[in-house]
């Protein structure tokens, strides 16, 4: 699971760190450049509820195999695309391809270990997302300056190649889950459960703002780093990627947490750390940005985390396949809206302007937190009241 959570993230970003050289080649300004990632996250969020729902019927394995391979195929062909809005919308299907691994994986994880330190393999697997994201934006950026954006993302799916092929190998059929009738009833009934709950919505809510903030701040980086005052080489503003190294501890770290104290406190702490790194970054001190890159990183990574084990955990196992997708709709649906307005505010209000919505928007997630801590509380002491009356 660590090696296609790798595979996926190389894939889905990877013309995030050329978007400077593929901007230049097709004449884009850095918005419509960016639409290469919209595209992808949007495709991920459109198909994660209909495969998610759809493994429950033709098993959770072959839901994922195929869909990595497709992502992957469709990885190989991009390079040889000098077409842009082809390229667009390549990168739709590509997005559609890859949400059936990332819709599946949470409800693989849970069935098939029924839920025992369910934290900690979450935080493990997150642990493979930045492992992906890092390592596929930086090979991707350093080869980007010298052989441009199709050398960059062919590289990338080289990588990605390697791990899907892993994958397939390695990866185990599962044991615990009971594959369903191909029946919309049943299907519609899990996703009507993921969407009633209203617990759920706050670990929707925090993928879909945290992600967007999160999108947005490695969207518009490279561009930062390479203008004035910085005037940062390509090649080594590639090397901020580095800073999902981060992410890959604190995902871990803050599933083993959550297990031990309480998913409220280690989310919380999470986006307060999110934050922190944000406004550490207002600064036009590269060491300082870089820094604070670290920091916002290893937040998001860690509140991830626990949010999406939230999920598995909370949600029935007759819906946990629904749930998981309804988490990653909210999770790239963020991406790419999220990408998209977080961009414009840099274009109209540079930096510092940026860093005010996307302060606003993690805020608004932990309150969603907050409410949801009290929630049970006083559902506990109504249940009290009314038997003592």
């Amino acid at each position: 699971m660590l090696l296609g959570a790798l595979a996926l993230f190389a894939l889905l970003y990877a013309p995030q760190p050329v978007l400077p050289q593929l901007a230049d080649d097709f004449g884009l300004s850095p918005g419509s450049a960016a639409l290469t990632v919209s595209a992808a996250t949007l495709g991920l969020a459109v198909g994660a509820i209909p495969l998610g729902m759809l493994s429950e019927a033709v098993g959770r394995r072959r839901m994922m195999v195929g869909s990595l391979l497709l992502a992957e195929a469709l990885g190989l062909l991009l390079p040889w695309v000098h077409h842009f809005p082809l390229l667009v919308a390549l990168r739709l299907v590509q997005g559609v391809a890859i949400a059936g691994l990332a819709a599946v994986a949470a409800a693989y994880l849970a069935d098939e270990t029924g839920g025992h330190r369910l934290g900690a393999l979450m935080g493990l697997y997150v642990a493979g997302t930045t492992i992906g994201g890092m390592s596929g934006r930086l090979l991707g950026g350093v080869a980007g300056d010298f052989t441009g954006w199709t050398g960059g993302v062919l590289t990338v799916a080289v990588l990605g190649a390697v791990c899907t092929v892993l994958f397939v190998l390695l990866l185990p059929a599962e044991r615990a889950h009971t594959r369903q009738a191909l029946r919309w009833a049943p299907l519609l009934g899990g996703l009507r459960s993921a969407l009633g709950d209203p617990v759920l919505y706050v670990p929707y809510l925090v993928a879909a703002l945290g992600m967007g903030a999160f999108v947005t701040v490695y969207n518009v980086l490279g561009f930062r780093l390479i203008a004035p005052p910085l005037l940062v080489p390509p090649a080594l503003a590639a090397l901020a990627f580095l800073a999902y190294a981060a992410g890959t501890a604190t995902s871990a770290v803050a599933g083993r947490a959550a297990d031990r104290f309480g998913r409220t406190r280690t989310l919380l702490f999470s986006l307060a750390t999110t934050v922190a790194g944000l406004l550490v970054m207002l600064t036009d001190e590269l060491p300082a940005i870089l820094f604070g890159l670290v920091v916002f990183t290893g937040g998001f990574f860690a509140a991830h985390a626990v949010a999406s084990g939230w999920v598995g955990a909370r949600a029935r196992s007759s819906a946990r396949g629904q749930a998981s997708a309804v988490y990653q709709f909210s999770y790239y649906g963020g991406s790419s809206v999220g990408g998209v307005v977080g961009g414009s505010a840099y274009a109209a209000w540079g930096w510092p302007g940026m860093t005010v919505l996307l302060c606003g928007w993690l805020a608004l997630a932990a309150t969603g937190v907050a409410l949801a801590h009290r929630r049970p509380a006083a559902r506990t002491l109504t249940a009290q009241v009314a038997s003592e009356s």
